[in-house]
């Protein structure tokens, strides 16, 4: 086994979780998904594809039908010169996002990535034997922004890859338009290829043209050293799906198959269907999940808001309350204390990034927003006791 990966840091989310799973008293909010099924269309596109015999391998880059589906999508978003030869469908946003780090960095590159951020995106250079460096957000009244100084003093001419989450998980900050013109421009300068996680791009509650967060490929020129992941999982609702997207540049595309092709050969063909039936739907499906996560967010930013000690700042976009509390800088004791004593589950901020330390991370994504302002009165009352 290598040591690199025997030094690899277990989840301090699973950590939390394992100690709660199985509890029919726990009300969970630690892992990043709904409580909400897919949509009927979706599961139905999967069984009418099982049923009519699709078990077999397809194309390395995906079904040209669902290629063809997210371009249309992605153009449609942004309005970007955006064609079916720069799409590959991937096994999941993991998947897509590892692929993207095979694809770009060689042992000892260095990679500059933004944090707090899900552990996978500082995880996975490491697991390449790049060499990680970390630009931290900045909270500010429980609000995170980005030291734009800082991150263009990281990113060098040695700097091979810059990883970026936006809107990010877990703080729900997100790049705005100057912000992504600033690092775009610095990225062409030093040659450093950007790797934009935007999974969450369509959970966006700011005034928006596009009705989504700003992104990458509004800006960014086909040619361009950009390379976007994304996922069927959140405003989809297919998290155990396992499907997601890569848009890169044309020239990089027969390159990704042949990588897909010694890493999983392709997302199955199932699978795919039920993304086709997503897209068909997207414009029925988003914007019910959208609604649906907006009125989430502000059941339990104005559920938490009161509580004596705790800094939260209305979240941007994404679909996490990220706070601290007075007095709890520990927090994984604290998350795990919450499970064992008030039935709540939620996530360590030191999950996330060293310096989100006493940071908590709640995943408001629920059919029930009663569901959550029952966790904040189980979360009022241990805090009461205390």
């Amino acid at each position: 086994m290598r040591q690199t990966i025997i030094d690899l840091q277990a989840s301090r989310i699973r950590d939390v979780a394992n100690a709660g799973l199985g509890r029919s008293d726990v009300l969970a909010f630690w892992f990043g998904e709904s409580d909400e099924v897919s949509p009927e269309f979706v599961r139905q596109a999967a069984i009418d594809s099982l049923n009519a015999g699709e078990t077999f391998y397809a194309h390395n880059l995906g079904l040209p039908s669902l290629r063809e589906a997210i371009a249309a999508e992605m153009q449609s978003r942004h309005r970007a010169d955006i064609g079916v030869e720069r799409i590959a469908v991937t096994s999941g946003g993991v998947n897509a996002l590892m692929l993207a780090m095979q694809a770009l960095l060689n042992p000892a590159d260095h990679a500059v990535v933004v944090t707090p951020v899900w552990p996978n995106l500082t995880a996975q250079p490491v697991i390449l034997g790049a060499q990680l460096h970390t630009v931290c957000l900045q909270p500010q009244q429980g609000r995170w922004t980005l030291p734009m100084d800082a991150l263009l003093a990281a990113i060098t001419d040695r700097t091979r890859l810059l990883v970026i989450n936006s809107p990010n998980n877990p703080t729900g900050w997100t790049l705005t338009r100057e912000e992504q013109q600033t690092i775009l421009a610095h990225c062409r300068l030093t040659g450093t290829w950007i790797l934009a996680d935007e999974v969450y791009e369509n959970l966006f509650y700011l005034p928006s043209a596009n009705l989504c967060a700003p992104s990458f490929l509004d800006i960014a020129a086909p040619e361009d050293r950009l390379v976007v992941a994304h996922s069927f999982s959140k405003s989809f609702l297919m998290t155990g799906w396992r499907l997601g997207w890569l848009v890169m540049p044309a020239a990089m595309t027969e390159h990704m198959g042949k990588l897909i092709e010694f890493n999983t050969s392709c997302a199955s063909v199932f699978v795919q269907r039920a993304g086709e039936a997503a897209m068909r739907h997207a414009g029925e499906v988003v914007p019910r999940v959208v609604a649906q996560m907006r009125a989430c967010r502000d059941r339990l930013v104005a559920e938490l808001a009161p509580v004596s000690g705790l800094q939260l700042a209305t979240p941007d976009g994404g679909m996490y309350a990220f706070f601290s509390i007075s007095g709890h800088a520990d927090d994984l004791l604290t998350a795990k204390r919450l499970v064992a004593e008030a039935g709540l589950g939620l996530a360590p901020g030191s999950a996330f990034a060293p310096q989100a330390q006493g940071w908590l991370r709640w995943c408001f994504a629920s059919k029930d927003p009663d569901r959550l302002g029952e966790g904040a009165c189980r979360l009022r009352q241990w805090l009461g006791k205390l």
